[in-house]
């Protein structure tokens, strides 16, 4: 897809104008209800939809149908950052009010850093048609890494900083409480930290660890810098709103990461045939129209089997606890 630099630009502009919004609408610190983030998640998705019928209409079926793919794997693999943000939130003990700030600026840190990826990576795959074997390589082996994670989800799972992290803190020092949304204070004459820029770097800084396979597999769906930007963009603006709306749902969606995992997977051997036909090596290649087809049909099937599984196991715990009551009952009355 042929697009100028004033195309570009209008998007930008017209992706900073609806951040804007979003930011002056939930300005005010505030918990965030069921209502407020499920009209918001379903303004965001309905923005990309109508993007992505744009795309159609002025692009063409081809520029439409990477987009939604790329939009959906992307909102699918974000998903699996609300796991992690849920810990970032719980180890830096934020306020319930603040929680929406931190995600809406956390998520703007992400989108940047993203940029800068999505830039390097379109710009070493123009110029080294082999990278296309490492990235598919790459997918193939953390879609093995998520099933073994999964299938060792025993423990408790708990948030750490990493190096760069640790070193600002070190650095510049951080408040003992949160001021409200300030980010800087001054603290016994020296200029700090707040927990509240703190945990924003977290959220900011984790989500690039994400973008490690998320960028990789939107590259496999689509190479075009501008699909790729757009639909990382979609995904990750409408993240903050989604973290409130099924905070309580992931929990129950216990197969995400097989899922995510058979969708990894699926994209690295697609990436891999790619750079097969790229070498004249003459192999089918997998359409978009299959691609989509195969990445909603995963996330449908892991949505239902985790919600029948977690029934399940509730209705488990709920007999147990009954016989185990009925028993200390008549244990007392003897």
């Amino acid at each position: 897809m042929d697009v100028s630099m004033t195309l570009w630009v209008l998007t930008v502009a017209g992706l900073a104008v609806l951040i804007a919004v979003d930011f002056f609408i939930g300005r005010k610190p505030h918990d965030v209800s069921i209502k407020e983030a499920g009209i918001w998640t379903v303004v965001w998705i309905a923005l990309a939809g109508l993007f992505g019928l744009g795309l159609l209409v002025f692009g063409g079926g081809q520029p439409a149908g990477e987009f939604f793919a790329g939009f959906i794997t992307e909102k699918s693999l974000s998903v699996d950052n609300l796991f992690v943000f849920v810990l970032i939130m719980a180890k830096f003990a934020v306020p319930s009010q603040y929680q929406q700030r931190v995600l809406l600026f956390g998520v703007l840190i992400a989108l940047v850093l993203r940029a800068v990826f999505i830039a390097a990576g379109a710009a070493i795959l123009a110029e080294f048609s082999w990278v296309f074997f490492l990235f598919g390589a790459f997918l193939i082996y953390t879609a093995w890494k998520l099933i073994q994670e999964a299938r060792a989800d025993g423990e408790d799972e708990e948030y750490e900083e990493d190096r760069l992290l640790k070193a600002a803190e070190r650095r510049f020092g951080v408040a003992d409480r949160y001021h409200g949304t300030k980010l800087w204070i001054r603290q016994n004459g020296k200029r700090v930290m707040t927990p509240m820029l703190v945990v924003m770097l977290a959220i900011g800084t984790t989500d690039v660890l994400f973008a490690l396979d998320s960028i990789p597999a939107i590259f496999g769906l689509t190479q075009d810098p501008y699909i790729v930007f757009t639909a990382n963009a979609f995904a990750l603006m409408g993240l903050r709103q989604l973290y409130f709306l099924i905070g309580g749902l992931l929990k129950k969606l216990i197969h995400l990461s097989y899922g995510l995992s058979v969708i990894l997977g699926f994209i690295g051997v697609k990436l891999v045939l790619h750079a097969l036909h790229e070498s004249g090596v003459h192999v089918p290649e997998i359409s978009i129209p299959v691609s989509l087809a195969v990445i909603c049909a995963v996330l449908i099937v892991t949505t239902v089997t985790s919600l029948k599984a977690t029934r399940k196991q509730a209705a488990a715990e709920a007999d147990q606890a009954h016989v185990t009551s009925g028993g200390a009952k008549n244990s007392i009355d003897a």
